[in-house]
């Protein structure tokens, strides 16, 4: 039976335009069933058929506080948890989800072309890409470095954009373990180009998969 996703979109704050491009990118690549939804009674409900909750550029406050209680639940049990682009821009009123995703959107400059620094090549969310990956993004800036609670995968070099703003160590991509599940991040994914990209295709596949074996492996 093909493992299945719940793919969270709602937004209630800035609504990204590459959000359809997202679910149709996450549809195509073709190792889960996908439920799409913007429906907050949708995590009010029982999450233990999913393999992974994946919030795809949400923004604001998305959930209720019954399904706050599911979602962490979820996640502590063993669950995967994956964060898309402005994943990190939502629920900031919710400590517990700051905790879980490692870090918080703090500004971004204009959407421009950068490089992302693989750090960690042995993931499989990245060991595809080269060392120095070249990308357009809207390089986000995160309230805190996340790196004493994550395993950093990709880290943004400022130098090869302007209007950064966390100086020389600038995480990007992580995953971290939450209680008995897995967390995956990535920051970039804010352009429906993206989507079509193969490599950033493969970035998403790598990083859900890697969160999804938690419902079968925590370990």
């Amino acid at each position: 039976m093909t493992a299945r996703l719940l793919l969270h979109t709602r937004t209630t704050a800035y609504r990204h335009d590459s959000i359809p491009a997202g679910i149709a990118a996450v549809r195509a690549l073709g190792d889960f069933d996908v439920d799409a939804t913007e429906d907050p009674g949708a995590l009010e409900q029982p999450l233990d058929g999913y393999a992974a909750v994946v919030f795809l550029s949400t923004s604001g406050e998305v959930l209720t506080p019954a399904g706050r209680r599911r979602l962490k639940e979820y996640v502590e049990s063993g669950g995967g948890f994956v964060g898309v682009h402005a994943a990190a821009c939502t629920e900031y009123a919710w400590p517990y989800y700051g905790e879980l995703l490692g870090a918080r959107f703090d500004r971004h400059p204009e959407y421009q072309p950068g490089k992302v620094l693989v750090e960690d090549r042995t993931h499989p969310a990245t060991r595809h890409l080269p060392a120095v990956w070249e990308f357009t993004d809207e390089w986000y800036d995160f309230r805190s470095n996340p790196r004493a609670t994550v395993r950093v995968l990709a880290a943004a070099d400022e130098s090869s954009y302007e209007g950064g703003g966390m100086g020389a160590d600038h995480p990007l991509v992580w995953c971290r373990e939450q209680g008995e599940g897995r967390v995956f991040y990535t920051a970039l994914g804010h352009a429906a180009e993206a989507y079509d990209d193969p490599d950033f295709r493969a970035h998403l596949r790598g990083g859900i998969t890697w969160a999804a074996r938690s419902a079968a492996n925590p370990a």
